[in-house]
């Protein structure tokens, strides 16, 4: 059977490779060498020779020589491959064309349920790994499957150059250990805002794969927490959507510096600096984000009245005398 992939066929190539040790050759020469009868020999050679592997002299003798391989095969091979780009191109629109269908008409393949937190915490795990472009989170209070500080695939993907925007419930950034989790994602790249709540929990990979819980927060312990895996489809579009309008919404967590270092005391006497310190800023994205004096208090590691100092400094620095005018203020100046 013929194969078309081959460059030579069987017998062309023992041909060429006799041609090569004889130099130059008649159909006579290669046909004693090679023990086959003379006008296969010569088919053989002139095979060779349209295939732009060997030269006939002229004459009334019919010598032929070998000519190199690599320019006669070299654009042969680059068709070929030029070829096999062109069918790979092909097949993976028909394959696009294949799931794009097989979405419109089998719900199975446009959503999947994970049953089970372990289950969930993989499948969470293994969006983060294959990210490529962008994250983004919705983290509620009381995490049903991965919290803050269990999960190590963020650093892997932020160092790859993968965006992470996450916005936290303000329940969450007052439980143990989660504040000082979100401080060192958002040191290593990640984009952090807050909210006094959030409708649902939510992760989307590059804008392509979703996941979901299903369970409503007052049904949880009641089995297995279950989440829905959600491909293209007009529901992610609308889980996007979601995401974005929460996005614009939300106060930036800035934590640049150590939140509980005081600004230089030179800073507190120069009112007319518009430049905040790093705990400033950390300070202020709390006071916008709605934490009490008392929270912030905790998490600056200072007292309420040293929060209180430091608010009045602000105020004075933006212009004003009272903390909804502080927030104004920030706002506009671009504080935040």
């Amino acid at each position: 059977m013929y194969d078309d992939s081959r460059l030579l066929e069987p017998g062309e190539e023992r041909a060429y490779r006799l041609l090569l040790r004889l130099s130059v050759a008649s159909p006579a020469d290669l046909a004693g060498l090679a023990a086959l009868p003379e006008a296969e020999a010569a088919k053989l050679l002139e095979a060779l020779r349209d295939k732009g592997l060997a030269v006939s002299r002229p004459g009334p003798d019919r010598i032929f020589e070998p000519l190199p391989p690599d320019v006669a095969l070299g654009n042969t091979l680059l068709r070929r491959q030029e070829s096999l780009e062109t069918a790979r191109q092909a097949v993976a629109a028909l394959t696009e064309e294949y799931r794009a269908s097989a979405r419109r008409h089998h719900a199975d393949h446009l959503v999947e349920v994970v049953v089970g937190a372990a289950a969930l915490r993989d499948r969470l795990r293994d969006l983060q790994n294959s990210a490529r472009e962008e994250i983004l989170w919705f983290c509620r209070a009381n995490p049903l499957a991965m919290s803050g500080p269990e999960n190590a695939e963020e650093s892997g993907a932020l160092t790859r150059g993968v965006r992470y925007r996450a916005i936290y419930e303000r329940g969450l950034l007052e439980m143990p250990g989660e504040l000082e989790s979100i401080a060192e994602s958002v040191r290593g790249g990640e984009e952090a805002r807050t909210l006094p709540a959030l409708p649902v929990r939510l992760a989307i990979a590059d804008r392509s794969t979703a996941v979901c819980p299903l369970v409503p927060d007052d049904h949880q312990g009641i089995g297995e927490p279950t989440a829905a895996l959600i491909r293209r489809s007009e529901l992610l579009d609308a889980l996007l959507a979601l995401f974005e309008s929460h996005w614009d919404r939300a106060t930036p967590i800035r934590l640049d510096g150590d939140p509980g270092t005081p600004a230089p005391a030179s800073s507190y006497g120069d009112v007319s600096d518009d430049v905040l310190a790093e705990s400033e800023r950390f300070l202020l994205s709390l006071f916008v984000a709605g934490f009490p004096d008392k929270s912030i208090a905790s998490q600056l590691g200072v007292s309420r009245r040293t929060v209180q100092r430091r608010l009045e400094r602000l105020m004075l620095l933006a212009g004003v005398d009272t903390r909804t005018g502080l927030a104004f203020q920030a706002a506009r100046r671009a504080w935040l």
